[in-house]
């Protein structure tokens, strides 16, 4: 008991030594570390979180973004180890989502003199956020304009729908720094605060996930953001969630070109849920037959997978096969709830199969293969739509299925 209380105490010494943070000159890390989230945005966050935000000591102090709310003292300790709060003179809000301006209100009691630099949108949300307690002076800023805090500047380049409409970016020349609020996050909790340290495979994991699962309906948007961004020069982008990324820079702006224009991997994922066994049968043949085309497969068991860990796959694969029994004239609950959360995310550029099995409707098959066809993607086989238990003939001719499939894919590439 002695021991394990004495590991505590160097742990906590440990966190307060790490708690200052001066990431360039002048610029410090303020966040604050969610160790306990592990459920948001509908998605597992089996890492935690952070919400970052950074304080610019200039001739003019200057914050970027907050916190979530009840992480608001954490904050404000860090703040207080740099500067006293109340001399605070601007308060950018690159997005006005709730884990990010969720301390704002409390931030502008304690910096009544602060100026809330933030887009036309952003003031908007921030109003209906807080209503008849947002009444602060603003300074709206659009794409392109400059706010000089000394000698530093600072660069807002509008990024609308990297993920809301009034999601922006600061860019600080002098500094060769960016701070992108969302973009380029990952949720992970811990006292590391760059990739390198980290690690390359951690951070890539969950950047990709984070990707897959919020920002991938907005494919477009990133592609848009990603050239009103290239030639600034940066070695450095701080983002509101995760790492701050230093030694991968070149590795996450490849990856994030690649999410956003749907370019997928040579490679099949199977999604499925069952109810006698059937439906796992046919899987398993499927399976069996794309890896006799030489295709990697990744199998997916909705009782077993969350639909948010399987979008991390959907990032990349090419063929996507999904599979249900017919329950009361229609598929399992579990398969119609990953497909409509798929059907948000809008993935594009894939190529897509029903299967399931069923005792005398048959209507689950054919309500998978009908959402494949909403997501405008291409189906070049049909529906595998099986009574009852599928027959050692029946697997094979799925088993040949499922190679035409893998065989289909790698024509296509």
């Amino acid at each position: 008991m002695r021991r394990w209380f004495a590991c505590i105490i160097l742990a906590k010494e440990g966190d307060e030594n790490l708690s200052l943070l001066e990431i360039k000159p002048g610029i410090y890390w303020v966040g604050a570390v969610d160790w306990n989230l592990r459920y948001f945005h509908g998605y597992l966050t089996p890492r935690g979180t952070s919400y970052n935000a950074y304080l610019v000591v200039d001739d003019q102090i200057t914050l970027v973004d907050t916190v979530k709310n009840y992480l608001f003292d954490e904050m404000l300790a860090r703040l207080k180890e740099v500067v006293d709060p109340t001399q605070i003179d601007c308060l950018v809000v690159n997005h006005v989502e709730m884990d990010h301006s969720g301390s704002v209100p409390e931030m502008m009691r304690l910096a009544p003199r602060a100026r809330v630099v933030t887009s036309t949108r952003g003031q908007k949300g921030l109003q209906r956020y807080f209503k008849g307690n947002a009444d602060w002076s603003y300074k709206i800023v659009n794409s392109g304009d400059k706010l000089q805090t000394g000698k530093y500047t600072l660069n807002f380049v509008h990024t609308p729908m990297v993920h809301w409409p009034d999601s922006m970016v600061t860019y600080v020349p002098e500094a060769r720094l960016l701070l992108p609020n969302d973009a380029f996050g990952q949720h992970i909790a811990s006292y590391q605060r760059f990739d390198d340290e980290l690690g390359w495979d951690v951070v890539h994991e969950e950047a990709a996930k984070y990707y897959a699962n919020i920002v991938l309906p907005y494919g477009k948007q990133v592609g848009k953001a990603l050239e009103a961004l290239d030639g600034l020069d940066i070695d450095m982008i701080a983002p509101s969630h995760g790492v701050i990324w230093r030694s991968h820079l070149s590795d996450i702006l490849n990856e994030y070109k690649k999410w956003a224009s749907h370019k997928t991997e040579e490679k099949a994922l199977i999604v499925y849920d069952t109810m006698w066994g059937s439906t796992q049968k046919i899987a398993l043949a499927l399976k069996e037959g794309l890896e006799a085309a030489g295709l990697p497969v990744v199998i997916k068991f909705l009782q077993t997978s969350h639909i948010s860990e399987i979008m991390t796959d959907i990032l990349t694969s090419k063929a996507v096969l999904i599979g249900s029994p017919t329950l009361n004239n229609g598929m399992l609950p579990t398969v119609s709830a990953f497909l409509t959360y798929l059907k948000g995310l809008k993935p594009q550029n894939r190529m897509g199969l029903a299967f399931g099995s069923y005792g005398w409707g048959g209507q689950g098959a054919k309500e998978v293969a009908s959402m494949i066809d909403s997501l405008g993607w291409e189906m070049p086989l049909d529906p595998i739509n099986i009574p009852y238990l599928p027959d050692p003939e029946e697997l094979e001719q799925v088993r040949k299925t499922g190679q035409k499939m893998g065989e289909t894919v790698k024509a296509s590439e």
